[in-house]
């Protein structure tokens, strides 16, 4: 008797239901080690470009891959790759969705209840670009919406009654055509009706901005123009959206359902003359890490949001960014810039090769007082993943040179890097892996991707490292209750390779 209700309890707790999303399914767990991600699965897609950014659809087993091949040239591939993906071990090209009829490259991709949302920038990337949704089932297109310029990245809302990008409106070479950075916010159940918003709302604050670090620098100094969003994630109940501002050193907050946009925190800068701040500055002498009076600018990328006990923690790989056109660059090697003889009285020591003289630095801000040399040094990223309180913006926890280190004690660090952004995070998720919620930040110039327990998201600890394909973009959770072996999956891209990489835990 007392083993028949055993087993009986055990079936209520297996398949006791809830509602999700308005379709009643079972609760799903399996008990994984998150520290032990191993390979299981690797595909070749394609040439450099290939593999930047997937998404999968548990409806279809199907994953949809970002593949822009040759761009520029008459060669050139602007599509998204179809992958049977019912089978990891198997996986194998079934088709593909040609971006040609709708604009230039694919640059992002999001799932939802059988429905693919592209980000398509314009032929004109100055231009607006569009979001175009199409069924994982036959690829047929069901919604076409104008957005703004260069939509780098689009998600849909939790509950999938929204579809949000990010369009970054970056300039044109020449610094001629800068469009306005802008934030589109499709209502989905309103016929995909969009609202594309812009900063305008937040500009009488820019003196208080600039102040906490937030960087308006660009040909003209305008205020909406050199704003340009990179990343987004949503709040669980589908109410707020944080939007990395990349080359802005800040991330913005905006509420959904007024379509506005409520705050704007700048992230201030990292000080690499602090312990545990070291960093190696030069790209000729292998790695030698030490404490430099120069600040960091955090830049992130990639931004992935965990909530815990109610507060909204948001995650960013701070990977950095320079503009560099012909018609503007903003970065110079230390020993070609010219410092304060009196802040820097040892200028001549610091800008030999092996000290600072190698590293790239922007020459947008340290010049404190106004006469022409620079009375501060501002490199680009700080070589780190951090964690931000998502209701004020109070930075809470920064990995500070752990990355750096991991990837040395495991022959991943690229030394030839060291000058400008280091390993360069550059994206990061957040998934549930047994009893524990993990992180994943991605690497590019390290191709690697460092595994981190963050069910304490104030308090990160390091994992394990997953070496990859050749400069990891995309980093895709795929939960073990939606995951075609029953098991959490972790998929990177790689655009520098064009392979996509496969790693699964084991059970306990």
């Amino acid at each position: 008797m007392k083993k028949t209700l055993l087993f009986s309890f055990l079936l209520i707790g297996l398949f006791s239901c809830k509602k999700d999303r308005g379709v009643t399914e079972p609760e799903f767990f399996v008990n994984e080690d998150a520290s032990s991600f191993a390979e299981v699965a690797s595909f070749d897609v394609g040439e450099t470009g290939a593999a930047e950014i997937t998404a999968f659809d548990p409806i279809t087993n199907r994953l949809f891959v970002v593949r822009n091949e040759n761009e520029g040239l008459a060669n050139q591939l602007n599509q998204i790759e179809v992958i049977d993906f019912s089978n990891p071990a198997t996986m194998k090209s079934i088709g593909s969705i040609s971006m040609l009829p709708f604009g230039g490259a694919v640059n992002s991709l999001a799932v939802y209840d059988g429905k693919l949302a592209a980000a398509i920038q314009s032929t004109d990337k100055q231009a607006n670009g569009k979001v175009v949704v199409f069924k994982t089932s036959d690829y047929s297109k069901v919604a076409e919406i104008t957005v703004g310029a260069l939509p780098d990245m689009v998600t849909y809302s939790p509950d999938g009654k929204y579809i949000l990008t990010a369009n970054e409106g970056e300039p044109n070479d020449s610094y001629l055509n800068d469009p306005v950075g802008t934030v589109s916010i499709i209502s989905v159940n309103e016929n995909y009706a969009v609202n594309t918003i812009d900063f305008s709302a937040m500009a009488g604050q820019l003196s208080a901005l600039k102040l906490k670090g937030f960087r308006v620098y660009g040909v003209g100094n305008n205020f909406l123009k050199d704003i340009e969003p990179e990343y987004i994630t949503v709040s669980g109940d589908s109410k707020t959206a944080w939007v990395t501002l990349q080359e802005n050193n800040a991330i913005a907050k905006i509420d959904i359902a007024s379509k506005t946009i409520t705050n704007i925190f700048p992230l201030g800068f990292k000080d690499y003359n602090l312990d545990g701040n070291e960093i190696d500055p030069s790209d000729k002498d292998g790695y030698k890490p030490a404490k430099w009076n120069i600040k960091g600018m955090y830049l992130p990328d990639a931004i992935s949001i965990l909530e815990h006990n109610g507060t909204p923690y948001l995650f960013t790989a701070n990977e950095g960014d320079a503009r560099e056109y012909a018609g503007f660059s903003e970065i110079v090697r230390v020993k070609s810039a010219n410092l304060d003889a009196t802040v820097f009285p040892n200028a001549s020591v610091l800008k030999q090769d092996g000290n600072l003289g190698r590293l790239n630095i922007t020459t947008t801000l340290g010049d404190t007082d106004g006469d022409g040399d620079l009375d501060a040094l501002y490199s680009l990223g700080s070589r780190s993943f951090s964690v931000w309180n998502g209701n004020d913006g109070t930075q809470v926890f920064d990995s500070k040179n752990e990355l750096d280190v991991k990837c040395v004690e495991a022959n991943a660090y690229d030394d030839g890097r060291s000058d400008d952004k280091s390993v360069e995070p550059e994206g990061i998720t957040i998934g549930s892996v047994g009893y524990k919620k993990v992180a994943f930040v991605g690497m590019e110039r390290a191709d690697a991707v460092a595994v981190y327990d963050v069910t304490v998201p104030t308090k990160p600890v390091f994992l394990q490292l997953l070496k990859c394909g050749d400069a990891p973009e995309g980093v895709l959770f795929i939960p073990a209750k939606n995951s075609p072996t029953k098991k959490s999956l972790l998929i990177v891209s790689s655009e520098g390779d064009g392979v996509l990489k496969v790693y699964s835990p084991d059970t306990i």
